[in-house]
């Protein structure tokens, strides 16, 4: 697996916010729902996206956004426009004065706003729990980023537009899979750009030295491997290969290791019935209770309260 495929391997929804937004001028929207990854996708009309510690973004069809949360930010058809409508965690709309607005601007199924022909049309979705994206991902990318139409190519509007007001089974999983097409679209349409900020470990893949280091790591977590052995696989010195590893990826090459072996713990928690031993052994722990100590060490909760928190987002955030 390649470097992006295993960033891009990361979202997964389930059960996500999506909606189509109609809108019709002056209109703006301030959202502090904290979702950790939310993305816009400008069908008709325009749209800006004010952030509070960045510059405005201005949105036209085709244009897509993806805002990392938790920080809030306003979507507004002017920035001069005063927020008309507040959006807080749980779903939950609000008038600016802290009044219910929910059920007053709804248009149909996952369908919301002034009016049906609003002159402005915007597809959101949100993923609501840190564990549907995975923490390498998010860290990896900026608190906003936007693509303009003729940087990144995308089928996805027109199938997104039906389904999104479909009301059959099974249409939540097909939102979310939709969802996710999405996201790796744009994203992998993002990385490609020389702006991109990848994370220090990503940009550490293209040294010759450290990149076989770190893809050593990745495709076999499970071996017990030292410093000396990596150095071995990589054909320099200990002393160099630390030296070199730690100036590149920021950390040295067994503090990585651990991170990422964590990290696909996390991830078979959340998506397997395996038992803690046998993600244990294939992430390169000696025991479930020695995966467990340095699992809690680094979330704040044992993989158990992961999993079942994973499985229940609603009874707390998932340790990501």
């Amino acid at each position: 697996m390649d470097a992006l495929a295993g960033l891009l391997a990361g979202p997964r929804a389930r059960g996500a916010f999506l909606i189509r937004a109609c809108l019709e001028p002056p209109w703006a929207v301030r959202v502090e729902d904290r979702a950790p990854l939310s993305v816009m996708l400008m069908v008709r009309g325009d749209a800006w996206l004010l952030p509070d510690t960045a510059e405005p973004v201005r949105l036209r069809p085709g244009d897509v956004a993806i805002a990392r949360g938790p920080d809030p930010y306003t979507c507004a058809d002017d920035p001069a426009t005063a927020p008309q409508a507040l959006i807080l965690p749980g779903d939950e709309c609000r008038y600016p004065d802290g009044t219910s607005l929910r059920g007053s601007m709804d248009l149909g199924v996952r369908t919301w706003g002034d009016r049906l022909d609003g002159s402005a049309v915007m597809l959101i979705g949100s993923y609501l729990w840190p564990g549907e994206i995975g923490a390498p991902l998010l860290e990896a990318l900026p608190p906003l980023l936007s693509l303009t139409a003729d940087a990144w190519r995308c089928p996805l509007t027109p199938v997104l537009m039906e389904e999104i007001t479909r009301d059959e089974p099974g249409q939540e999983v097909v939102l979310d899979r939709l969802l996710d097409l999405l996201v790796i679209a744009a994203l992998r349409a993002w990385f490609a750009r020389p702006e991109a900020a990848a994370p220090a470990w990503y940009r550490a893949l293209s040294d010759p030295i450290v990149g076989r280091a770190l893809r050593l790591l990745q495709d076999d977590p499970a071996r017990p491997w030292t410093v000396a052995s990596l150095a071995a696989g990589t054909g320099v010195s200990r002393a160099a290969l630390a030296r070199r590893f730690t100036d590149l990826v920021g950390e040295p090459p067994m503090t990585h290791l651990t991170a990422w072996r964590l990290a696909l713990a996390a991830d078979r928690l959340r998506d397997t019935g395996d038992t803690l031993e046998a993600i244990a052994r294939r992430v390169g722990y000696s025991s479930a209770f020695a995966l467990s100590t340095a699992f809690k060490r680094r979330y704040g909760v044992s993989p158990q309260e992961h999993r079942t928190r994973a499985a229940h987002p609603t009874a707390g955030a998932v340790a990501e």
